[in-house]
């Protein structure tokens, strides 16, 4: 059998598995993120050389546009499950976690970096940067439900809305790493970093998702209802939403994931009460487990594989203390006088769950300048998604569940 004819094979039966596994794992209290990169391991450990080299480092431009593509798949279908409309208040605990727990992270990691692993600015940095966002493809199991489904908790609530603008917004430090690792630290490169990474790019990919939403709502919600004949029936126009967004907002020098997610929200807030809403969702929801699924398995490989060669003790403290300690402490912090009840802060602060966005960040970077210590980074990024599959993977049912029954009580 040909290599390409193995994928196909691979991918196939991930994807079918897909259909039954998340309903089996959800019994027995555990994530199918775990089973995936298990069954990755464990198929790279027996065909280690008929299988495709899993190691990000042999092909960086496809893991750019693989991790690439699930992402703003996911962003998407977390735009529209998100039901509460946006307004300062009501977004205030998003807002923390963003704003001051994420941003505490970044100059916490940035030090671990620098001082404990002895590592250049620029890579200290980067290293930051990546560990920065939550991850809104592997966070299903701490997430809200389907458009318009009913007991939503703040909890949830929170963790998506928080994986979903935290992924644009950590870019711009993710480019500082780049532009420090380019051309130094300067005024004239900070200055250049603060307007056009920081402002402009954001701005633009928050005007851009709106504007696309707007007219994708207008399109589907408004022409549909005058014009029966162009009524839409296929949850596909997710999909083309996000890619037409993505593709515009990029070709514009904006954040596109920024605006994929707020194209989301924008489009779940047009008509918000419509079923059609369930549909988009629904899509956008299967082809992210499909495409997820055949990801894991290549990062199971990669575990096995070598990626994790270059560890050390170091490494393995700094990836333990940044998923045990800095995620819970920064994000407990940012809470602080939040009214959200103690057990929901608890759970919020611990669940900061990392995932493909953190490979997409690292590649990317790595595809845009290099960078010292690139095989000392891919290792502890590894190695901090392995740790967070696992210890969330286990722990976000049963605690989830907990919180739940708490409130019905």
């Amino acid at each position: 059998m040909s290599q390409y004819l193995l994928l196909m094979l691979i991918a196939g039966l991930a994807s079918i598995g897909m259909a039954f596994i998340p309903s089996l794992t959800r019994k027995v209290r555990m994530s199918y993120s775990i089973v995936y990169v298990a069954i990755g391991a464990l198929l790279y450990l027996i065909w280690p050389k008929i299988l495709p080299s899993p190691l990000p480092q042999k092909d960086n431009a496809l893991v750019v546009h693989l991790t690439e593509l699930i992402v703003i798949i996911s962003l998407m279908g977390t735009g529209i499950k998100i039901d509460r409309s946006f307004s300062f208040r009501k977004w205030s605990t998003p807002l923390r976690l963003i704003l001051i727990a994420m941003v505490l992270s970044i100059v916490i990691s940035a030090l671990l970096g620098y001082f404990v692993l002895g590592m250049s600015v620029a890579a200290a940095l980067l290293l930051a940067a990546v560990l920065a966002p939550t991850d809104p493809v592997l966070a299903a199991d701490v997430q809200v439900g389907p458009p318009n489904e009913r007991g939503k908790s703040e909890t949830r609530f929170a963790l998506t809305s928080e994986a979903g603008l935290n992924d644009g917004l950590a870019f711009p430090f993710t480019w500082l790493a780049i532009v420090v690792s380019s051309e130094g630290i300067s005024t004239a490169s900070i200055w250049h970093w603060g307007w056009f990474y920081l402002v402009y790019k954001i701005a633009a990919g928050l005007i851009i998702g709106w504007l696309c939403g707007k007219l994708v709502g207008y399109l589907v919600f408004s022409i549909s209802e005058k014009y029966r004949l162009l009524k839409p029936t296929d949850g596909f126009l997710a999909i083309s939403l996000t890619l037409v967004t993505y593709a515009t907002a990029e070709t514009l020098h904006a954040y596109g994931f920024i605006a994929v997610f707020i194209a989301g929200l924008t489009l779940r807030h047009y008509e918000k009460t419509h079923d059609y809403h369930r549909q988009l969702h629904a899509f956008t929801d299967q082809m992210e487990r499909m495409l997820l699924a055949v990801l894991l398995i290549f990062f199971g490989g990669a575990l096995v594989g070598g990626i994790l060669a270059p560890l050390t003790f170091r490494m393995v403290m700094v990836s333990l203390a940044f998923v045990m300690l800095v995620r819970p402490v920064t994000a407990y912090l940012s809470l602080l006088g939040n009214p959200t009840p103690l057990k929901e802060k608890l759970a919020i602060s611990f669940f900061g769950i990392r995932g493909m966005g953190s490979i997409y960040y690292l590649a990317f970077a790595f595809g845009e300048v290099k960078f010292d210590q690139q095989e000392e980074l891919w290792a502890i990024v590894a190695f901090t998604i392995l740790i967070s599959i696992v210890l969330h993977g286990l722990s976000a049912t049963p605690v989830m569940g907990k919180l739940s029954s708490n409130r019905d009580e």
